[in-house]
């Protein structure tokens, strides 16, 4: 086999991933070079703005405008995609597969969305796509999953996939902020974007979410299958009341695989303050896999931010470059082959799997309400739980307003459907003794 001499990579971006990207190729290539037998040269990297000022020194020579000037390069083997969001990267990634280039992309919501087709285009062209930095930054999360783990027969993901959030919840739950606080302290400390509503509102936990049970479970669960609720109405009060009755709360991405369906779904959960899950704080992820054989396993670390974030995407460069080295075909394998992507294959070859609606969730739930504060409240509102089979685990009462003759309740329930929830609660707003539901919580654990 004839000795290649070098690999050429274009990098799509430059913010602050792809400045780690870059840093890492240029001060790494000597190691990178020793791993995979051969130089890996930068070629051209794609920005907005030529002159703008950067934290990565890169020759100005390699800097274009023109996205063109990476995808027809015949000398450009490797592309890295860290634009980020769905439109132009898409287009791009597409663009580089058809001819004939590898592709590793951070972009989740790519992946998410379009994954299978950008797959097979991949296997069309004999070439790959390798997205190991789009679920938990830096952490090994799809690797283990395709390979590691194979032999398990995956049925729990239990995760934190979300360092805005969790910081966010962190400060609230230790330092008794308020939302609207928490969140502009984690925007002043670069956490945060300006605007933070794919994080606050789950939807990106949603996509992470969608890619890691796509790959756990060999099926095709897309974004829009994910049941996402965000954690902007969360109170001070219900950071206090957790803690009281023993809990934490944390943005949860939840996927579970029985009886021919799949379970999926990203919000605010209550969780015991003795769960590994429940001490993850900070910007820190966390996603807690279950196997039938391994039993539990933890991967812990950081989710995001530049170094991270490039360790994942400088590995799945090596793994490229050694399969371009090899001469293999490293698109699409059967899942017990390993090397190169095996997020998906087509559509047509995987055993369909329905989605479990909602409705259908089983699960303990909290409730706290704002009511009058006079005799017979709870039994009213205990009879509108009972007739729908949901009953009360226990009550808690601190807080009375005079001025308003109201009182804040606190109910836990045992486990009950959550449609007979949703039921109840549109009954209890009816109730002239309820004045406000002002949140309800799911309860794991």
């Amino acid at each position: 086999m004839k000795e290649r001499k070098s690999i050429g990579i274009g990098l799509m971006g430059l913010g602050v991933v792809g400045g780690g990207v870059a840093k890492a190729l240029l001060e790494k290539d000597k190691a990178i070079a020793e791993e995979t037998g051969c130089p890996l040269i930068l070629r051209k990297v794609l920005v907005r703005n030529l002159s703008k000022p950067r934290s990565v020194e890169v020759d100005s020579r390699l800097l274009t405008v023109d996205p063109q000037g990476i995808l027809a390069d015949p000398e450009i083997n490797i592309v890295i995609e860290v634009i980020g969001g769905e439109h132009p990267a898409l287009g791009y990634i597409k663009q580089a597969l058809l001819n004939g280039k590898y592709v590793v992309t951070a972009n989740k919501e790519v992946i998410a969305k379009h994954g299978s087709q950008l797959l097979e285009i991949a296997q069309e062209r004999g070439v790959d796509i390798l997205y190991e930095a789009s679920v938990g930054g830096g952490i090994p999360l799809l690797l283990p999953l395709k390979q590691g783990l194979l032999a398990n027969e995956i049925s729990a993901i239990y995760a934190i996939i979300n360092g805005t959030t969790n910081y966010i919840l962190t400060r609230m739950s230790n330092e008794g902020m308020s939302f609207p606080v928490a969140l502009k302290q984690a925007q002043e400390l670069g956490y945060a974007e300006a605007d933070a509503s794919n994080d606050i509102e789950g939807i990106d936990a949603a996509y992470k979410l969608a890619i890691l049970a796509t790959v756990a479970f060999h099926t095709v669960v897309c974004p829009e299958d994910v049941y996402c609720q965000g954690i902007a109405r969360l109170s001070e009060h219900d950071f206090r009341y957790a803690k009281e009755l023993g809990y934490e709360i944390k943005l949860l991405a939840i996927a579970k695989k029985g009886d021919g369906s799949i379970e999926a779904r990203v919000h605010p959960a209550f969780i015991p303050e003795d769960f590994l899950l429940a001490k993850v704080g900070g910007v820190y992820n966390a996603v807690q896999i279950e196997g039938d054989l391994v039993g539990k396993v933890l991967f812990y670390g950081e989710g995001a931010g530049a170094l991270p974030t490039s360790s994942a995407i400088v590995a799945d460069v090596i793994a490229a470059a050694k399969g371009i080295i090899q001469r293999k075909e490293l698109g699409i394998r059967k899942w017990a082959q390993g090397g190169g992507d095996l997020f998906l294959v087509p559509r047509s070859s995987f055993p369909v799997k329905a989605i479990k609606p909602t409705s259908e969730l089983e699960t303990r739930y909290y409730l706290r309400m704002s009511v009058a504060d006079r005799p017979g409240v709870l039994a009213q509102i205990a009879k509108v739980l009972g007739d729908r089979s949901i009953s009360i685990s226990s009550v808690i009462q601190k807080e009375a307003d005079v001025a308003t003759k109201t009182a804040e309740i606190v109910i836990m329930t045992h486990p009950a459907r959550e449609q007979f929830m949703q039921q109840a609660l549109k009954e209890m707003e009816k109730l002239p003794v309820v004045k406000e539901i002002c949140n309800f919580i799911r309860v794991e654990g």
